[in-house]
């Protein structure tokens, strides 16, 4: 087999185990419902009224989406650019160093997405807002079974608290840039530069995490669990999948007359 039929079958096996990460989020998501629980129909932790959501699904998929493609594809590009960063491939230097860390990332994201909802569907706590968002015809004591009115996607989203999903997601991205921009950023200038790039990607996770709280749409102890497994999987990611922090040896040149140089 070539060198080229090689790399590509790597590159299939790397889009492969995105796919099957995610594959537990998607079934989830689309083929099973909640577990059901019951509650006491006098617990005020789950009393409290209906509000939109501060940070929308699309607002955060925005800022997290907008953040990433920025920072990844700027710092790749100054990498190569600057031939701090060298690929063995044949193929685009640039796109090359582009890819490895693109597919790192949505494997961790993944990773992380995949646990969440697994946590969420067969855990199934009710959120703060559940009387609000449910209901009931009647509601009296403890009730294993309850007769909902409200719209039932919202009643089914309703029993999706613990944990939080917008803290970890937005944990696990902002502190994954955050530990790219440490690893990738480097030089004199950056000294007070990169701790402030990281202060406000973090900054966000948890505001985020703060306003599931005052939302009505998380249980603190959602959003602290939410954000420690986003971190923990950033981490891991980081640690063990990416190549961030690998020391890399400049390549070797040998100067001729005139200061030409080959490899």
């Amino acid at each position: 087999m070539t060198e080229q039929g090689k790399k590509l079958i790597l590159i299939v096996v790397d889009i492969l185990c995105v796919f099957v990460a995610a594959l537990p989020s998607a079934i989830l998501t689309l083929r099973f419902t909640p577990y059901q629980r019951g509650i006491y129909c006098d617990d005020k932790s789950i009393s409290y009224p209906y509000r939109k959501d501060t940070i929308s699904h699309g607002a955060m998929a925005a800022v997290t989406i907008t953040c990433s493609i920025v920072i990844i594809t700027t710092g790749e590009a100054y990498l190569v650019h600057t031939k701090r960063l060298h690929s063995n491939s044949q193929f685009n230097q640039y796109l090359s160093a582009l890819y490895k860390v693109v597919g790192t990332f949505l494997f961790g994201a993944s990773v992380s997405q995949s646990l969440t909802d697994m946590a969420k569907f067969i855990i199934g706590r009710p959120r703060p807002n559940f009387l609000s968002v449910c209901a009931p015809v009647s509601c009296n004591g403890y009730m294993l079974q309850i007769n909902c009115t409200g719209y039932h996607r919202n009643v089914t989203e309703s029993r999706l608290s613990f944990y939080s999903g917008h803290s970890s997601f937005g944990m696990y991205c902002m502190l994954f840039l955050s530990l790219y921009v440490q690893a990738r950023m480097q030089g004199k200038w950056t000294r007070l530069v990169r701790p402030t790039i990281q202060f406000f990607l973090l900054l966000f996770s948890f505001y985020v995490g703060y306003t599931r709280v005052s939302d009505f749409k998380h249980h603190w102890s959602d959003v602290l669990v939410g954000l420690l497994q986003g971190a923990l999987i950033a981490v891991l990611t980081v640690r063990y999948v990416s190549d961030f922090f690998k020391q890399r040896a400049p390549p070797l040149h040998t100067h001729r007359h005139g200061g030409d140089r080959t490899s």
